[in-house]
């Protein structure tokens, strides 16, 4: 019998994403096309990423179809993000380009269409890889309550992930930031120190490489709330003072992991013990896993950052599901 395979669109403000993957979870695609940043801006105009996006998915597209052609199965139905989170009012422009992807797949095929958040796609893929690192079986860590990070450029919030019947996860934001993301400091400092957006890769690679002592500023940490604007200040006048790429990095990676571990601390005492997941761009950074590696789990870095494998696992979960009731 020929397998049944999940196909997963993602269109984030800064990636094109497709992927594959059969009932069983393996993950048989995961193409990425990058939205392009002119050297020197901090981000992307919705309209330009949604222009973007119109040009990437035919690329997407043909790697669907070279995989598809050479898989032993066939297509069962279509998953995209459709909307930043699952809160009531979220949205984004550049969604709007995936959907359209697939509405058009799933009415051109009779195939059933699976609309979940971006942030849901998020915290499945860095879950299953998690989950598969450490050798924890991901669906009885499914069936409790567990916290979950979303580290980006778009999002800094912590989230409590219940079983759902209707969603799989019940995603509620118990704390994050109240101002800038984690990402967004670390761009725009990048961008101040000449890097090229997005700049958290050459980040980490330049804090790694710095051995000397690390200044450790007061956090602003409330509870399981925090604010990150005066990080980009404080770094600004760092490099001013120092010109150095390999402090500064280290400087602005080192405040962002420590407060993401006061609110880890905070948010483990007051909702009780449980697993710990860090997902998002801003999560593959090796410098910043050294600190929380004890705190919980990790996912690969490619599926830390923008991905559409975590929709696709979650279609097929959510058909799978649709066919037993």
């Amino acid at each position: 019998m020929a397998e049944k395979l999940f196909l997963g669109i993602d269109t984030s403000n800064y990636t094109t994403s497709a992927a594959l993957c059969n009932e069983e979870g393996e993950i048989l695609l995961n193409a990425k096309a990058p939205l392009p940043v002119k050297e020197g801006e901090r981000g992307l105009r919705q309209s330009d990423a949604v222009f973007h996006h119109v040009k990437n998915l035919p690329l997407c597209s043909d790697k669907v179809r070279d995989t598809l052609n050479g898989a032993a199965g066939s297509l069962t139905a279509v998953g995209c993000s459709s909307t930043p989170r699952d809160n009531s009012g979220s949205y984004m422009p550049c969604f709007l380009a995936g959907v359209a992807a697939a509405e058009m797949t799933s009415s051109s095929t009779g195939l059933p269409l699976y609309k979940v958040s971006h942030q849901a796609g998020h915290v499945m893929a860095a879950l299953a890889s998690a989950c598969k690192n450490n050798g924890v079986d991901i669906i009885e860590t499914m069936s409790a309550p567990f916290i979950a990070f979303h580290v980006s450029g778009g999002t800094t919030d912590m989230l409590l992930c219940e079983p759902d019947a209707e969603r799989i996860f019940k995603i509620t934001q118990i704390g994050g930031t109240r101002d800038i993301n984690g990402g967004q400091a670390i761009d725009r400092t990048g961008v101040l120190m000449g890097l090229r957006f997005p700049c958290g890769a050459e980040m980490d690679k330049a804090a790694l490489e710095f051995s000397g002592k690390v200044r450790n500023d007061g956090l602003s940490v409330n509870g399981t709330w925090c604010n990150l604007s005066g990080l980009e200040n404080k770094a600004a006048a760092l490099y001013k003072e120092t010109h150095s790429i390999q402090e500064v990095s280290a400087y602005t990676l080192n405040f962002i992991g420590r407060t993401l571990e006061k609110l880890t601390q905070n948010a483990l005492t007051e909702y009780g013990k449980m697993p710990v997941l860090y997902a998002g761009g801003v999560m593959s950074s090796n410098y910043i896993k050294k600190r929380l590696m004890k705190y919980g789990m990790f996912a690969d870095a490619q599926y830390s950052s923008d991905n559409a494998v975590g929709v696709a696992l979650l279609c097929a979960e959510l058909y799978r599901r649709d066919t037993i009731k």
